[in-house]
Protein backbone atom coordinates (compact mmCIF):
# COMPACT_ATOMS: atom_id res chain seq x y z
CA UNK A 1 0.00 0.00 0.00
CA UNK A 2 2.91 2.22 0.69
CA UNK A 3 4.69 1.74 -2.26
CA UNK A 4 1.73 2.31 -4.35
CA UNK A 5 1.16 5.21 -2.48
CA UNK A 6 4.54 6.24 -3.39
CA UNK A 7 4.44 5.50 -7.12
CA UNK A 8 1.42 8.18 -7.02
CA UNK A 9 3.46 10.70 -5.23
CA UNK A 10 6.16 10.30 -7.41
CA UNK A 11 4.59 10.55 -10.70
CA UNK A 12 6.20 13.32 -12.40
CA UNK A 13 3.81 13.79 -15.86
CA UNK A 14 3.15 17.41 -16.56
CA UNK A 15 0.24 18.64 -14.94
CA UNK A 16 -2.22 21.14 -16.88
CA UNK A 17 -2.51 23.86 -13.93
CA UNK A 18 -2.14 27.62 -13.27
CA UNK A 19 -2.25 30.16 -11.08
CA UNK A 20 -3.88 29.87 -7.99
CA UNK A 21 -4.98 26.18 -8.93
CA UNK A 22 -1.40 25.17 -9.58
CA UNK A 23 -0.23 27.01 -6.64
CA UNK A 24 -3.29 25.10 -4.31
CA UNK A 25 -2.38 21.75 -5.55
CA UNK A 26 1.21 22.34 -5.63
CA UNK A 27 0.88 22.98 -1.87
CA UNK A 28 -1.23 20.24 -1.39
CA UNK A 29 1.23 17.55 -2.50
CA UNK A 30 3.77 19.52 -0.89
CA UNK A 31 2.15 18.67 2.64
CA UNK A 32 1.03 14.64 1.12
CA UNK A 33 4.76 14.04 0.50
CA UNK A 34 6.25 15.85 3.66
CA UNK A 35 3.84 13.38 5.99
CA UNK A 36 4.34 10.57 3.66
CA UNK A 37 8.22 11.50 4.55
CA UNK A 38 7.04 10.94 8.46
CA UNK A 39 6.49 7.85 8.33
CA UNK A 40 8.30 6.86 11.23
CA UNK A 41 8.08 9.33 12.75
CA UNK A 42 4.18 9.36 12.40
CA UNK A 43 4.00 5.74 13.53
CA UNK A 44 6.43 6.49 16.44
CA UNK A 45 4.47 9.22 17.77
CA UNK A 46 0.93 7.39 17.82
CA UNK A 47 2.43 4.83 19.12
CA UNK A 48 3.95 7.22 22.14
CA UNK A 49 0.69 8.72 22.55
CA UNK A 50 -1.34 5.46 22.40
CA UNK A 51 1.29 3.49 25.55
CA UNK A 52 -0.74 3.69 28.77
CA UNK A 53 1.72 5.03 31.04
CA UNK A 54 2.02 1.56 33.20
CA UNK A 55 2.46 -0.64 29.61
CA UNK A 56 0.47 -3.34 28.46
CA UNK A 57 0.49 -6.67 29.48
CA UNK A 58 2.87 -6.34 32.23
CA UNK A 59 5.49 -4.95 29.35
CA UNK A 60 6.76 -1.17 30.40
CA UNK A 61 5.88 1.48 28.57
CA UNK A 62 9.61 2.41 27.48
CA UNK A 63 10.22 -1.31 26.56
CA UNK A 64 7.13 -1.13 24.41
CA UNK A 65 8.06 1.94 22.72
CA UNK A 66 11.50 0.04 21.97
CA UNK A 67 9.81 -3.10 19.97
CA UNK A 68 7.49 -0.61 17.95
CA UNK A 69 10.64 1.38 17.00
CA UNK A 70 12.21 -2.12 16.01
CA UNK A 71 8.95 -3.17 14.32
CA UNK A 72 8.34 -0.45 12.23
CA UNK A 73 12.35 -0.16 11.35
CA UNK A 74 12.44 -3.56 10.24
CA UNK A 75 9.43 -3.08 8.06
CA UNK A 76 10.33 0.30 6.25
CA UNK A 77 13.69 -2.12 5.61
CA UNK A 78 11.71 -5.31 4.26
CA UNK A 79 9.77 -3.65 2.16
CA UNK A 80 11.87 -1.87 0.52
CA UNK A 81 11.24 1.89 1.63
CA UNK A 82 15.11 1.99 2.90
CA UNK A 83 17.81 0.99 1.80
CA UNK A 84 20.57 -1.37 3.71
CA UNK A 85 22.93 1.85 3.06
CA UNK A 86 20.05 4.73 4.84
CA UNK A 87 19.99 1.95 7.74
CA UNK A 88 23.35 2.13 8.78
CA UNK A 89 23.35 5.91 8.60
CA UNK A 90 20.27 5.53 10.70
CA UNK A 91 21.94 3.35 13.02
CA UNK A 92 24.53 6.44 12.83
CA UNK A 93 22.01 8.74 14.43
CA UNK A 94 20.81 5.99 16.95
CA UNK A 95 24.03 5.93 18.45
CA UNK A 96 25.25 9.57 18.36
CA UNK A 97 21.23 10.34 19.91
CA UNK A 98 21.88 7.81 22.58
CA UNK A 99 25.58 9.28 23.74
CA UNK A 100 24.05 13.06 23.99
CA UNK A 101 21.43 11.71 26.32
CA UNK A 102 23.62 9.30 28.34
CA UNK A 103 25.42 12.57 28.89
CA UNK A 104 22.42 14.74 29.49
CA UNK A 105 20.30 12.73 32.01
CA UNK A 106 23.74 11.37 34.24
CA UNK A 107 23.94 12.46 37.88
CA UNK A 108 26.04 15.63 37.46
CA UNK A 109 24.38 17.26 34.26
CA UNK A 110 20.55 16.26 34.33
CA UNK A 111 19.13 18.25 31.45
CA UNK A 112 16.14 16.42 31.85
CA UNK A 113 14.65 12.53 32.66
CA UNK A 114 13.02 9.45 31.84
CA UNK A 115 10.91 9.21 35.27
CA UNK A 116 9.79 5.71 34.49
CA UNK A 117 10.68 1.94 34.54
CA UNK A 118 11.97 0.16 31.91
CA UNK A 119 14.30 -3.11 31.61
CA UNK A 120 16.04 -1.68 28.43
CA UNK A 121 17.26 1.07 30.30
CA UNK A 122 21.07 1.64 29.91
CA UNK A 123 22.25 4.29 32.34
CA UNK A 124 19.41 5.92 32.88
CA UNK A 125 18.31 5.92 29.17
CA UNK A 126 15.79 3.54 27.83
CA UNK A 127 17.05 2.39 24.64
CA UNK A 128 13.79 3.34 22.39
CA UNK A 129 15.24 7.23 23.17
CA UNK A 130 17.56 6.90 20.06
CA UNK A 131 14.99 6.40 17.26
CA UNK A 132 13.94 9.52 18.08
CA UNK A 133 16.99 11.04 16.54
CA UNK A 134 16.98 8.68 14.33
CA UNK A 135 13.75 9.69 13.06
CA UNK A 136 14.90 12.79 11.76
CA UNK A 137 17.36 11.03 9.74
CA UNK A 138 14.63 8.89 8.08
CA UNK A 139 12.68 11.94 7.72
CA UNK A 140 15.39 13.45 5.32
CA UNK A 141 16.26 9.95 3.73
CA UNK A 142 12.55 10.00 2.95
CA UNK A 143 12.37 12.99 1.93
CA UNK A 144 15.01 12.99 -0.20
CA UNK A 145 13.45 10.88 -2.67
CA UNK A 146 10.08 12.09 -2.71
CA UNK A 147 11.17 16.02 -3.50
CA UNK A 148 13.57 13.98 -5.68
CA UNK A 149 16.22 17.02 -3.72
CA UNK A 150 19.52 18.16 -5.57
CA UNK A 151 21.59 20.57 -3.72
CA UNK A 152 23.58 23.54 -5.36
CA UNK A 153 26.48 25.22 -3.75
CA UNK A 154 27.32 23.30 -1.03
CA UNK A 155 30.05 24.05 0.88
CA UNK A 156 33.22 21.73 0.62
CA UNK A 157 32.27 18.30 2.32
CA UNK A 158 35.38 19.14 4.91
CA UNK A 159 34.12 22.32 6.02
CA UNK A 160 30.34 21.20 6.63
CA UNK A 161 31.98 17.83 8.54
CA UNK A 162 33.92 20.10 10.45
CA UNK A 163 30.91 22.63 11.65
CA UNK A 164 28.87 19.33 12.09
CA UNK A 165 31.44 17.84 14.49
CA UNK A 166 31.64 21.38 16.42
CA UNK A 167 27.90 21.62 16.76
CA UNK A 168 27.51 17.90 18.32
CA UNK A 169 30.31 18.79 20.64
CA UNK A 170 28.46 22.29 21.79
CA UNK A 171 25.82 20.58 23.28
CA UNK A 172 28.46 18.44 25.58
CA UNK A 173 31.15 20.97 25.83
CA UNK A 174 28.50 24.30 26.86
CA UNK A 175 28.25 22.63 30.20
CA UNK A 176 31.40 23.92 31.31
CA UNK A 177 33.30 26.13 28.84
CA UNK A 178 30.00 28.13 27.64
CA UNK A 179 27.34 27.95 25.18
CA UNK A 180 28.67 28.67 21.96
CA UNK A 181 25.35 27.86 19.43
CA UNK A 182 24.95 31.20 18.40
CA UNK A 183 28.78 31.49 17.02
CA UNK A 184 28.43 28.31 15.30
CA UNK A 185 25.18 29.52 13.78
CA UNK A 186 26.69 32.30 12.36
CA UNK A 187 29.04 30.32 10.87
CA UNK A 188 27.18 27.82 9.67
CA UNK A 189 24.84 31.16 8.42
CA UNK A 190 27.93 31.84 6.05
CA UNK A 191 28.88 28.60 4.90
CA UNK A 192 25.28 27.69 3.80
CA UNK A 193 24.11 31.33 3.00
CA UNK A 194 24.30 30.51 -0.75
CA UNK A 195 23.33 26.98 -0.57
CA UNK A 196 19.25 26.31 -2.28
CA UNK A 197 17.55 22.87 -2.15
CA UNK A 198 15.63 22.01 -5.33
CA UNK A 199 12.74 20.17 -5.02
CA UNK A 200 9.83 18.85 -6.55
CA UNK A 201 6.50 18.77 -5.35
CA UNK A 202 4.35 18.18 -8.28
CA UNK A 203 5.94 18.24 -11.76
CA UNK A 204 8.04 21.16 -11.43
CA UNK A 205 11.09 22.35 -9.91
CA UNK A 206 11.16 25.30 -6.77
CA UNK A 207 13.51 25.94 -4.91
CA UNK A 208 14.19 27.34 -1.23
CA UNK A 209 17.70 28.65 0.94
CA UNK A 210 18.89 25.38 2.34
CA UNK A 211 19.06 27.08 5.76
CA UNK A 212 14.76 27.51 5.83
CA UNK A 213 14.79 24.43 5.16
CA UNK A 214 17.09 23.84 8.81
CA UNK A 215 14.75 26.16 10.71
CA UNK A 216 11.45 24.16 9.85
CA UNK A 217 12.56 21.06 10.22
CA UNK A 218 14.07 21.59 13.58
CA UNK A 219 10.46 23.84 14.20
CA UNK A 220 8.32 20.63 13.77
CA UNK A 221 10.72 18.96 15.92
CA UNK A 222 10.77 21.20 18.65
CA UNK A 223 6.79 20.61 18.39
CA UNK A 224 7.19 17.12 18.71
CA UNK A 225 9.26 17.56 21.64
CA UNK A 226 6.38 19.55 23.34
CA UNK A 227 4.28 16.33 22.79
CA UNK A 228 6.20 13.87 24.22
CA UNK A 229 7.04 15.65 27.16
CA UNK A 230 2.98 16.28 27.10
CA UNK A 231 2.19 12.40 27.68
CA UNK A 232 5.16 12.36 30.55
CA UNK A 233 7.57 10.39 28.21
CA UNK A 234 10.14 12.24 29.26
CA UNK A 235 10.58 15.67 31.44
CA UNK A 236 12.96 18.53 31.97
CA UNK A 237 13.16 19.75 35.30
CA UNK A 238 11.01 22.81 35.34
CA UNK A 239 7.95 20.16 34.07
CA UNK A 240 7.94 18.05 36.88
CA UNK A 241 5.68 19.38 39.06
CA UNK A 242 3.23 20.58 36.33
CA UNK A 243 3.71 20.44 32.30
CA UNK A 244 4.93 23.77 30.46
CA UNK A 245 5.56 24.30 26.80
CA UNK A 246 9.08 23.76 26.21
CA UNK A 247 11.61 26.55 25.88
CA UNK A 248 11.72 27.83 22.48
CA UNK A 249 15.14 28.29 23.30
CA UNK A 250 15.03 24.50 22.21
CA UNK A 251 14.38 25.33 18.53
CA UNK A 252 17.84 26.55 17.90
CA UNK A 253 19.31 23.70 19.35
CA UNK A 254 17.12 21.57 17.58
CA UNK A 255 17.59 23.57 14.17
CA UNK A 256 21.35 23.11 14.77
CA UNK A 257 21.17 19.47 15.11
CA UNK A 258 19.32 18.91 11.83
CA UNK A 259 22.54 20.66 10.25
CA UNK A 260 24.49 17.80 11.86
CA UNK A 261 22.10 14.94 10.44
CA UNK A 262 21.90 16.54 7.33
CA UNK A 263 25.62 16.39 7.02
CA UNK A 264 25.59 12.38 7.34
CA UNK A 265 22.86 11.94 5.32
CA UNK A 266 24.65 13.71 2.50
CA UNK A 267 27.38 11.65 2.91
CA UNK A 268 25.45 8.73 1.69
CA UNK A 269 26.59 7.40 -1.99
CA UNK A 270 23.56 7.65 -3.59
CA UNK A 271 22.66 11.53 -2.06
CA UNK A 272 26.07 12.53 -2.55
CA UNK A 273 25.81 12.28 -6.13
CA UNK A 274 22.77 14.99 -5.89
CA UNK A 275 24.98 17.58 -4.41
CA UNK A 276 26.92 20.27 -6.13
CA UNK A 277 29.92 21.56 -3.99
CA UNK A 278 30.60 25.54 -4.55
CA UNK A 279 33.72 25.75 -6.02
CA UNK A 280 36.55 28.43 -4.77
Amino acid sequence: MTLALDNVLLDKRPRQLGGWRRGGVEFLWFGFKNARACLFVGLFFAAMMLTPRAGVFGIPRYDLLLLVALAIQLWMVRSGLETMDELKAICLFHAIGFVLEAFKVSSAIQSWAYPDFAYTKVIGVPLFSGFMYAAIGSYIVQAWRLFDLRIRHHPPHWMAWTIAILIYLNFFTHHYIGDYRWYLAACALGLYSRTTVVFRPLDRDRKMPLLLSFVLIGFFIWLAENIGTFWGVWRYPNQLGAWSVVHVSKWSSWSLLVIMTFTIVANLKHIKEKIHVARA
